[in-house]
């Protein structure tokens, strides 16, 4: 999990975020450390983790838990969703997507800006720019949210007999 996390994001963010970040040698054990924690300390319980493979290899992960704040006007946050690059478009992200978050579920996430592939694949499930900006270690983000509904018109289309992979390009 955290070798597709450290190479989807190198595939991702190289030119976004800062090289030294990317090509930082404790990048990968940090991220072997998070995913470790994630999945076997009880205080991350609450949380939902969905992995994509392909022929018995990992190819994407997703992990949504419950807010940060508390209070927050959304019952789930989408905290990880990397895919492999050369898996973009198969589909799985939105398989992932829908793993750990329900469709129809209200909530947030934080997407890299500029990232217009991911922010255009977020806006087809649903979730819309509100206006929140943040700088996480020298990157962009913007937030996009999703109120109970939202992703009402994506569940329709599955229901009318749409392949996931149609309605995810």
């Amino acid at each position: 999990m955290a070798d597709v996390h450290v190479r989807s994001w190198r595939e991702t963010y190289r030119g976004i975020m800062r090289d030294a970040v990317l090509d930082d040698p404790e990048l990968l054990p940090r991220r072997e450390r998070m995913w470790h924690a994630a999945l076997t300390d009880e205080r991350y319980a609450a949380n939902r983790i969905a992995v994509a493979e392909l022929d018995g290899a990992l190819v994407g992960i997703a992990m949504s838990g419950p807010p940060e704040k508390d209070g927050s006007p959304w019952s789930r946050h989408l905290y990880v969703l990397y895919l492999l690059a050369e898996h973009h478009g198969s589909g799985a992200a939105s398989r992932l997507l829908d793993a750990v978050i329900e469709p129809t579920a209200s909530a947030s996430l934080w997407v890299a800006d500029p990232n217009p592939r991911a922010q255009a694949f977020y806006t087809k499930h649903g979730f819309r720019a509100d206006g929140v900006v943040q700088v996480d270690d020298g990157v962009r983000e913007i937030r996009m949210v999703r109120t109970p509904g939202d992703g009402a018109s994506f569940v329709e289309r599955l229901r009318s007999g749409s392949r996931l992979d149609e309605i995810a390009r």
